[in-house]
């Protein structure tokens, strides 16, 4: 049986990282691809470490850039011969009310959360068009995505742009047999990205930051925050055969905090 490859875009660090180990577990090739290659390349060396030699390879790519990425997947098809599933992980958000977003920092939402996306999903369902690989798109995406986010306006709009861009691809590719879904997280407490935007959420909420995490799980039916083993337990689904008749789509995992 012939070995999957799967691409990460962002997985260098954080979720990206944990999600690159989790395919790995499940049998794919990972090529790890991060803005930071010395990350990437450190992750790929711990999967060929723990998981046999030849699993994982780290590349340096910046999303945003076409000819980057275009790059990265000439070498992606050098390395590893075939490409199965791209996962788009890669993403940034910065907070602030909207009389005081700086157009720099919407712009670069853009860039990274939905430009990105569009250029990786590009470049790798060519490969995957090619060789006649009826293969899986899947992009990290947010509730943030399905409705609006107070003081969030560069990230939500992106998010939401990404459903429509997942939708659109999903039809595009349909008759090629590429599945196209996103993966809609609610919030992941303990990453980086929700830590660092813990200061402006206390001055939305009118808070001390220390009880900002508790705000956001009692905001949550299941009543706890979204954990990767979430994200990656759904991945493995949309990304197998069982989920092949499911494209287009866009998965909450949030807890029941969105239910539509």
């Amino acid at each position: 049986m012939t070995t999957q490859t799967a691409i990460v875009i962002g997985g260098g660090q954080t979720l990206g990282a944990f999600l690159c180990k989790g395919l790995a577990d499940a049998g794919y090739r990972v090529a790890v691809a991060d803005l930071n290659g010395t990350n990437a390349e450190a992750v790929a060396e711990e999967i060929n470490a723990t998981r046999g030699v030849g699993r994982a390879a780290g590349f340096a790519v910046d999303a945003t850039d076409e000819t980057a990425v275009d790059a990265l997947a000439q070498a992606v098809d050098t390395t590893f011969g075939r490409s199965d599933l791209l996962l788009y992980s890669a993403g940034v958000a910065k907070a602030s009310p909207i009389w005081d977003f700086p157009l720099k920092d919407f712009q670069r939402s853009l860039d990274v959360n939905l430009t990105g996306y569009f250029l990786c999903a590009r470049a790798f369902a060519r490969l995957m068009r090619r060789d006649g690989i009826r293969g899986r798109i899947i992009e990290i995406n947010s509730k943030s995505g399905k409705v609006g986010s107070k003081y969030n306006a560069g990230y939500s709009a992106a998010k939401f742009g990404a459903v429509g861009l997942t939708q659109s691809l999903a039809l595009d590719l349909a008759d090629s047999g590429i599945t196209v879904n996103a993966l809609m997280l609610g919030n992941l407490l303990k990453s980086p990205m929700f830590q660092s935007l813990i200061p402006e959420y206390a001055k939305k909420l009118g808070i001390p930051e220390d009880q900002v995490e508790q705000t956001y799980i009692d905001k949550v039916p299941l009543k706890r925050g979204c954990d990767y083993q979430d994200v990656l337990n759904v991945l493995l689904f949309y990304a197998s055969d069982k989920a092949s008749y499911c494209t287009g789509q866009s998965i909450n995992i949030t807890g029941g905090q969105v239910m539509f």
